[in-house]
């Protein structure tokens, strides 16, 4: 059998983003890359390399697992990262690595951090779980979760299949649409739905916000280092934090409407106004922008095991103490459940419980199977 050629080269200085063959994340090419029979393959992590080096012609992941993770935010990555702790044999399958802690532009109190973003944040988080405490991974959406031979089969939308005794939801939400006349046309030609990375979109021009949660203060403070005058739209009294709404009261280019509604945006190629109108009343005020930033909240991604878990009036996974749900086997974690308090720091805590908690599970069906082949015999 001929040798197969490859080369190592752990820290190559180009920087393109490839995609890792063995998970599909993409990955700068300073990471790991490889030279097998001349072509080069770039890795996320010495753990991806060697599944490959293992496997070149398949580039395959295990097929049966003791717990697959669904959702890679901070409670799906805390949770990889415990579960690796804990020797468990498992599985992440995300469709990105952060979720909507991404966006954050600031998180203030994280415990060891006064204050970090959102995307720093993240790196750390992913750098602990393909680094220090490698876990085998898949950027990737899952389609299909079924109950299987007292366990569960998992189909992605590549049509792979894996089998799991657990698995934890860590889904997280899905921005809400403001649902108005014009939204749909103007997406991604003034539309945003939280944060974005460039705010040169709306330099020295003026914005609204709409919202009156944490994340929307959070872009009035980002908004006011590049736009001329910045609109704030709630429907209600303002629900923030009491010091980020102290401080965004404080900017002097904010205007801020409390119990008005938006009903129309509107513009010819671009947006160019949005029209509000106070609750109540039919009076309509036009407000000349180029950008809509909307943080209305947002909805929990629970599709995908509605028919298997019990869920409430809000499409929430109804969790128990120890992130256990309905369905024996399944745990939810983070922003998808009823959990209180939609906060980062308690979405890893609660992926760290779910990993523990499923653990604990599989711990307990080995020893039910020891005692009722025991009973048998």
């Amino acid at each position: 059998m001929k040798k197969r050629k490859e080369i190592l080269y752990p820290n190559a200085k180009d920087s393109v983003l490839n995609k890792d063959p063995v998970c599909c994340m993409q990955v700068d090419t300073r990471k790991f890359t490889l030279v097998s029979n001349g072509k080069r393959y770039y890795f996320c992590s010495e753990g991806c390399l060697e599944k490959f080096r293992n496997s070149p012609s398949e580039y395959v992941l295990d097929k049966d697992y003791d717990l697959i993770i669904i959702g890679g935010g901070p409670a799906g990555l805390t949770a990889g990262v415990y579960a690796s702790i804990h020797k468990m044999k498992a599985f992440l399958i995300s469709d990105d690595l952060g979720g909507q802690a991404i966006d954050s532009t600031k998180i203030e109190n994280y415990m060891g951090f006064d204050f970090i973003t959102g995307p720093e944040l993240i790196k750390k988080f992913q750098d602990q779980l393909i680094g220090s405490h490698y876990l085998d991974h898949l950027i990737g959406d899952v389609e299909l979760i079924e109950n299987y031979n007292g366990g569960f089969k998992i189909t992605t939308s590549d049509l792979k299949k894996y089998r799991s005794k657990t698995i934890i939801v860590s889904s997280g939400m899905k921005k809400r649409k403001l649902n108005i006349t014009g939204e749909e046309k103007f997406q991604r030609k003034g539309i945003f739905y939280g944060n974005i990375q460039d705010l040169s979109f709306v330099q020295d021009c003026d914005a609204v916000v709409v919202g009156g949660g944490n994340t929307a203060m959070q872009i009035v403070e980002n908004l006011n280092m590049v736009a001329r005058k910045i609109y704030l739209v709630s429907d209600i009294k303002l629900t923030a934090d009491a010091v980020l709404i102290e401080r965004i009261r404080q900017i002097k280019n904010l205007v801020l409407f409390e119990n008005c509604k938006v009903v129309q945006i509107s513009g010819s190629k671009v947006l160019s106004s949005i029209t509000i109108r106070k609750k109540g009343e039919k009076k309509h005020t036009t407000l000349p922008v180029c950008g809509v930033f909307a943080a209305i909240g947002s909805s929990p991604n629970s599709t995908l095991v509605n028919e298997l878990v019990a869920l409430n009036d809000h499409g929430e996974i109804i969790i128990n103490n120890d992130c256990s749900t309905s369905f024996p086997g399944i745990f939810a974690a983070g922003d998808v459940t009823n959990t209180f308090g939609k906060r980062i720091i308690i979405a890893a805590g609660e992926g760290a419980k779910a990993a523990i908690a499923a653990k604990q599970y599989i711990v307990n069906l080995k020893k039910k199977e020891i005692k009722d082949n025991v009973t048998v015999k």
